[in-house]
C-alpha cells in the first residue's frame, strides 16, 4: 500500500501537523505502508493562489503512485489534495484538527466567538467561502479523522455524517531528558517562580491576560517570571504590552525555539499555564503532562478530555484573569498538590501510546 501525506507543516516546522506526518512517515513504512510527504512549505514562497495551484500539481504528480492521498486539514492543503483525488480516482482521508473558517475569522475579529457559536451563524464573504470549502473537502473525503470527540461534534455540525467521523487521538511519547531540573535551570538561567506557556500568537491563546496579572502576581510572588514561547502575529503587541507595564525583567518573549528547547524549557519550570479560548487536543499539553511540570488551563474544547480538575491539573474559566491569578498563586506555594497533579498526570498521558494510534490509523487507511 502506497500513501500520499499532505500537511501543511512538516519538521523542522514545530506544531501537531508537522509531529503527526513525521511519525507516520516513521512508522508506517515498518507496517508495510510506503510513505511520501507533500509539505506546503514547498510552495509556500510562492504568492497567494499560486502557491495553492503549484501544490495541486504537485500533489497530482506524486498521487498517480499512491493508493490513497492524506490531507492533514480541510483548506490550505486539503483543497488541491482532494481535487488531485477526485481526477487520479484514489481514496481521499481527512484529518481535522480545527475549523479553519472560524480560526482565519477569530484572527481579524476583534470579539471572540466560540468555535460552538460560530457553528450556527453567518459571516463576512471570506469567511462563508472558506466555511464551504472545508465543508466541500471533509464531504468528499471517504473517511474525516479528528483527535478529540470535541472535534468530532464540531465536524458533525458541518452537516457531516458522524459515521464517517473517526476520533483517534494523537500519538505521544514521552520525551526523555537527560539533565536534571537543577542543571536545565542554570542552563537556561532560570530563577525564581518560572512560569512557562507556550502557543501561536494568536487572540485566543490569552497570552494578554496572563501578561496583564502579571503585576499582581509579582506582589505575591516578588521572585515569579513568565517565559512566552511561539510566534505569530499578536506577538508584537504582547511586546508593546511588556513595555507599557514595565515588565521587561518579569515576562520573557522567548519567540519559536526548537522542539528540543521547548521540552527543555517545560522540565525547568514551576507551572505550565494555557489561557486558550479553543483547543482540539493539545499536543503541548501532553508534553506539559509528561514533563511533570503542573497545569492550570482553561475548561475548553479537548483539554477536558486530557485534565480533570484537581486530579491532573487545574481547570479556569477562559480569560478569568480573577480566578487565573488566584489559581497561579495558590499552586505555586502548593508543593503537595504540584506533586499529586504530576504524578497523576504523568499516568494518564501513557494512555497516548503511539501503538494504538498507528493501529487504528493503519486500520483506517486500509478500510
Amino acid at each position: 500500500m502506497r500513501i500520499l501525506i499532505c500537511t501543511g507543516i512538516y519538521p523542522p516546522d514545530i506544531g501537531g501537523p508537522a509531529t503527526y506526518s513525521k511519525l507516520l512517515f516513521d512508522e508506517l513504512p515498518k507496517r508495510g505502508i510506503e510513505v511520501k510527504v507533500l509539505s506546503f512549505g514547498e510552495v509556500r514562497h510562492l504568492p497567494k493562489i499560486i502557491r495553492h495551484f503549484a501544490y495541486f500539481l504537485k500533489a497530482l504528480k506524486l498521487g498517480r503512485k499512491a493508493d490513497v492521498i492524506f490531507a492533514q486539514d480541510p483548506v490550505s492543503v486539503g483543497l488541491p489534495a482532494m481535487l488531485a483525488s477526485k481526477i487520479l480516482r484514489k481514496k481521499f482521508i481527512l484529518k481535522i484538527v480545527g475549523d479553519y473558517a472560524w480560526e482565519q475569522y477569530s484572527v481579524k475579529s476583534d470579539v471572540f466567538v466560540t468555535p460552538e457559536e460560530f457553528q450556527g451563524k453567518k459571516y463576512d464573504f471570506k469567511t462563508e467561502i472558506r466555511r464551504k470549502i472545508q465543508r466541500y473537502v471533509a464531504k468528499n473525503a471517504k473517511q474525516i479523522i479528528v483527535p478529540s470527540n470535541y472535534l468530532k461534534n464540531i465536524v458533525s455540525k458541518w452537516g457531516i455524517d458522524g459515521e464517517k467521523i473517526k476520533v483517534i487521538y494523537n500519538a505521544f511519547e514521552a520525551p526523555i531528558l537527560a539533565e536534571t531540573k537543577e542543571k536545565l535551570r542554570k542552563n537556561l538561567n532560570l530563577s525564581g517562580t518560572v512560569l512557562i506557556s507556550a502557543g501561536r500568537f494568536v487572540a485566543w491563546k490569552g497570552f494578554d491576560a496572563l501578561i496583564e496579572i502579571m503585576p499582581e502576581i509579582l506582589k505575591v510572588i516578588p521572585d515569579a517570571k513568565l517565559y512566552i514561547i511561539g510566534s505569530g502575529q499578536e506577538m508584537a503587541n504582547c511586546k508593546r504590552q511588556i513595555a507599557d507595564k514595565k515588565l521587561e525583567d518579569s515576562i520573557f518573549l522567548l519567540g519559536q525555539v526548537s522542539h528540543n528547547d521547548m521540552l527543555k524549557y517545560l522540565n525547568a519550570g514551576d507551572i505550565f499555564v494555557l489561557n486558550t479560548g479553543y483547543e482540539g487536543l493539545s499536543h503541548i499539553l501532553l508534553e506539559a503532562m509528561a514533563t511533570e511540570i503542573p497545569i492550570i488551563t482553561t475548561k475548553v474544547g479537548g483539554n477536558i478530555e486530557l485534565i480533570e480538575n484537581g486530579k491532573d491539573g487545574i481547570l479556569v474559566e477562559y480569560d478569568n484573569k480573577e480566578e487565573l491569578k488566584k489559581k497561579i498563586i495558590e499552586l505555586a506555594g502548593n508543593q503537595t498538590l504540584k506533586k499529586e497533579l504530576t504524578e497523576n498526570a504523568k499516568r494518564k498521558v501513557a494512555n497516548f501510546g503511539k501503538e494504538k494510534m498507528l493501529e487504528e490509523a493503519v486500520k483506517t487507511l486500509r478500510q
